[in-house]
Order: structure tokens, then C-alpha cells, then sequence
């Protein structure tokens, strides 16, 4: 829940942020004592683009009704306050492939 929320937080105020000084870089900057260490941002960049793959795994079918789409996007935000969004990436890809197998 935690990484979802906060990535959930991060994206809604993204672009309002950068303009005014309130990105990563900037707030780091400010605080340099209380800023990610390289592992963490690493970490936070790997999360942050595992977001975008399930974004893409769900949505691949835009103009079209799609079950196991609709059935793994569900899941994925139950998913997403439990785990970190790499796991549920694996977890989905992994039931996505197995679903379409069966159609």
C-alpha cells in the first residue's frame, strides 16, 4: 500500500509539481539529509516504470472489451496496496499469459 500510494500521490501532482519546484530533484535538493539514497531511488525508478508495464499489460486492447484484461486490472489495484508494483507486474504477466493460453 505503501509504494502504491505514494506512487499514486507522486503521478496526480507530477505535473503541477515540476513547474513550480516540486519535483524529486528539487525537494532533494532542500532537503539533502532526508533524500533517497541511490539504492532507494533506483529502487523508486524500477517501481515507478513497473507501474507504466501494468498501465501497458492492461491496456493493450484499448477500443476493445478484453476479460482478462479487465479481469488482471481489477486484481492489480487489490494487488497494488499489498505488494510493490514489480511483484504485481510479475504476478499479472504470469496470469495474462495463462489466461490467454486458455481462450
Amino acid at each position: 500500500m505503501k509504494y502504491y500510494f505514494s506512487l499514486l500521490l507522486l503521478s496526480l501532482t507530477a505535473q503541477s509539481a515540476y513547474s513550480a519546484g516540486f519535483s524529486y530533484d528539487d525537494i532533494a535538493k532542500r532537503y539533502p539529509d532526508s533524500a533517497l539514497s541511490q539504492q532507494q531511488y533506483s529502487n523508486a525508478t524500477m517501481q515507478g516504470e513497473c507501474l507504466v508495464g501494468l498501465k501497458d499489460l492492461n491496456f493493450k486492447k484499448k477500443n476493445d472489451f478484453d476479460p482478462v484484461a479487465e479481469w488482471t486490472t481489477f486484481r492489480s489495484g487489490a494487488l497494488l496496496e499489498q505488494l510493490p508494483p514489480c511483484q504485481v507486474l510479475v504476478i499479472m504477466e504470469v496470469a495474462q499469459k495463462e489466461l490467454r493460453q486458455r481462450e
